[in-house]
Parts: C-alpha cells; sequence; structure tokens
C-alpha cells in the first residue's frame, strides 16, 4: 500500500504532538541559544520572561503567574527614581503653618463696628438677698447655781434636757459650793450638753441666798476664759421654753423679758419685767406695794447680757475696769437691779424681747422645798413603809 508523506511546513517544524493532542512543547525559539531565526533579529527578552513561559503551559497556574507578572513590574516601576525627590528631611517639614482667621468687618445698620468689649454682669454674682448669707449662731453660756436639796436630781435632768434640745453652741456651767458631788457629775454626763462643772469655794453658810456667791465664780470663771456668748442666769427651779434660748442669740448688748411668777401665796401669778414698744423698753410691770423703788423690776431670770461686757471694758465704753459681780450685802429683791445697773446705764441700752415683749417664756415657781429629805446618792437603802387600805 503506498504511503503518503506529507512535508510540515517549515512554520511547523519545531512543532511536537503527543497523544495526538497539539499541545507545543518547549521549542528552541523561545531559548536564549535557540535556533529560530524569527527572534534571533530581536533583542533578548530578560529571564523571567522564560521562566514565565515555562510555568504558563503548567494549565491551573497561568493566572497566578499573570498577576506575579503584574505586580513585579507595578514594584518595578514604583521604586524607580523618574523624577526628583527632596531627601532633607528636616524638621521644619513637620510644623503645622500659624493659621490666622482671615480679617472681618462686622457690620450692623450698615455701621462699621470697630470694636467689642466683653464684661460679666455683676448682678448675677451678688446675692440675691443680704438674708442669703449664713451667720455663725452666737454661743449661750447657761449659768445654773445648785445645791443639795430634795427635788435637786428632778429640777437638773428636767433643765438638762430643755438646754438638749437648743441648737449649738452652747455651755452649761453648774456651780456647786463646799465640793462637786458625784451625783450632779453623773447626771451632767448623761444630758449630752456641753458643760462646765464648777465649784464655789466660798464659805456661804452665813449667807442667806448662797446662789449669789455661787453665780459670782461663774462670772470670774468667763472672765478668766474670756468666754464670748450671750450669759443667761438660769436657775434650775425655773420652767423655761425652747422659744426662751433661740430668741436670747438676737441680742446685742442687753436683753430683758417679762416673766410669770407665782406669789408667795401661791393664789395668784404675776408679772414683773419690761414694758416695751417694739424692742425699746419704755416701763416695767410690777405689784410691789411696798415704798422700796427699784431701779429696775426684772426677776434673776429675766435678762441676758453679752459676756465681752465682763473682759472687754473698751469695747462697750464702761466708766470703771472693775470686775462685775453680784453683792450679797443688799437686800433681797435688790440683787438684780444692783447687778444691771454695773451692765448698763439706762433702758436705752437695753433690748426688749420678744417683739414688743409680748409673751411669756419663762415661769419663776416658788417651791419650798428645803424641808424635804435628800437621801445620799439620790437613793433610799430601805422601802418605804407605806399602808395602803384595802377596799
Amino acid at each position: 500500500m503506498p504511503s503518503i508523506r506529507r512535508t510540515l511546513s517549515p512554520a511547523y517544524h519545531d512543532r511536537s504532538y503527543q497523544n495526538g493532542s497539539g499541545f507545543p512543547s518547549p521549542s528552541n525559539k523561545f531559548l536564549p541559544n535557540g535556533s529560530s531565526k524569527h527572534f534571533s533579529s530581536s533583542s533578548h527578552l530578560p529571564f523571567l520572561f522564560n521562566v514565565v513561559n515555562i510555568v504558563y503551559r503548567k494549565g491551573w497556574r497561568r493566572s497566578f503567574c499573570r498577576c506575579l507578572f503584574f505586580f513585579v513590574i507595578g514594584f518595578v516601576f514604583g521604586i524607580a527614581p523618574f523624577g526628583y525627590s527632596d531627601t532633607d528631611v528636616r524638621a521644619k517639614d513637620f510644623t503645622f503653618p500659624e493659621l490666622k482667621p482671615p480679617h472681618a468687618t462686622l457690620r450692623f445698620d450698615d455701621q462699621i463696628v470697630t470694636s467689642v468689649s466683653l464684661s460679666v454682669n455683676t448682678k448675677l454674682l451678688e446675692p440675691k438677698e443680704s438674708t442669703d448669707i449664713i451667720e455663725p449662731l452666737k454661743q449661750l453660756i447657761v449659768v445654773t447655781p445648785t445645791y443639795n436639796r430634795g427635788f435637786q436630781a428632778y429640777f437638773l435632768n428636767r433643765l438638762g434636757q430643755v438646754l438638749r434640745l437648743v441648737k449649738p453652741p452652747l455651755v452649761w456651767i453648774v456651780v456647786e459650793e463646799k465640793a462637786a458631788s458625784h451625783e450632779t457629775a453623773e447626771i451632767l454626763r448623761k444630758t449630752g450638753v456641753m458643760y462646765r462643772h464648777v465649784l464655789c469655794a466660798f464659805n456661804s453658810s452665813s449667807v442667806k441666798d448662797p446662789r449669789v456667791h455661787q453665780r459670782n465664780a461663774a462670772l470670774e470663771h468667763i472672765e478668766r476664759h474670756k468666754l464670748d456668748g450671750i450669759v443667761f442666769f438660769a436657775d434650775d427651779d425655773n420652767v423655761y421654753t425652747l422659744e426662751l434660748f433661740e430668741s436670747l442669740r438676737t441680742i446685742s448688748r442687753f436683753g430683758t423679758w417679762p416673766v410669770a411668777m407665782l406669789a408667795q401665796s401661791k393664789n395668784k401669778a404675776i408679772l414683773e419685767g419690761p414694758v416695751c414698744n417694739a424692742s425699746k423698753v419704755i416701763g416695767w410691770h410690777t405689784n410691789d406695794k411696798s415704798k422700796r423703788i427699784r431701779r429696775f423690776y426684772v426677776d434673776m431670770s429675766g435678762f441676758a447680757f453679752n459676756s465681752s461686757i465682763l473682759w472687754d471694758p473698751k469695747r462697750w465704753a464702761r466708766p470703771s475696769s472693775n470686775p462685775i459681780r453680784q453683792l450679797d450685802a443688799v437686800k433681797e429683791g435688790f440683787q438684780e437691779s444692783t447687778f444691771i445697773e454695773h451692765v448698763v446705764e439706762d433702758e436705752s441700752q437695753m433690748e426688749g424681747i420678744p417683739h414688743g415683749c409680748s409673751r411669756i417664756m419663762n415661769w419663776h415657781l416658788h417651791l419650798d422645798t428645803d424641808n424635804l429629805f435628800y437621801p445620799k446618792g439620790w437613793l433610799l437603802e430601805k422601802n418605804l413603809e407605806v399602808i395602803l387600805p384595802i377596799k
């Protein structure tokens, strides 16, 4: 059988076929030493193209090779110095430029505003009312003389509970004669009121009213320590309201008020104290029918005064710097009036409280407790023998 042999075209002379498929094999025309005349006359490509051409025929790696090729080309073009670049990096290259606002001209109703002034409204900084300023409360100095008697524990406990309800600052000066008892000290500790337990060393056995020297011992204590406040003589057997103690803080120099008293006969109540027009003292209430005329008709618990009068006479223009004390040589009923004459000159230096002296804020009860039995330590060793009839 005759065989037909076809001569391959020169263009396909180097092409090889495998298993009947038309996959071109690597040819010498892509190699650097290839014999192809077509590429021999052209410039040699870089070695990278030959590697890519070899990997290009691996099938699925074709796309990856393309991406890698163009990435390398882009990287080379990116780092290539195609123009001038200033490599001198200085600190001035990182400084921010000074920003200045453009000049602006403000106009209002065709008028040029040349200046703007900023001010603070001082009215907003001032308090609305003068009462908004909180002032500290004046200190109250309550002087109480006490002595051993049947109702001493009851009187001290009652007065201590009242003072406990008064707003501080308050100091309670309790004066005992001869010796300070443990029973009195125990009551003072339990009240919860700031107190000072003072001892009067004066022998008052020959004096009709020993409380005069006890008050003088308290005045000496205030003068020595220069306690600042309003001094008030509060006997333990009187009855007081909280309104009285709050009103004492309004006193500037000397204040007085009416006191309700139980007459010695216990069958009627009398009133003793000032008659006021607003806060001005213009007269006195009195039921004294005797011919003895006192200068001031005031009870011992019906007045109070500034403590600086005792230790600062220049402030109040006192004519004498002698200590102010109560006198035991005067007759009964004149203790208060004689003492007040050393504190003020006349009614013009007094203040009537409350407004118009229209309210009774304390009562003086003449309770006779001297004949009552006073047990030691306020305790009885034996039970009381009491016989109650059975009905």
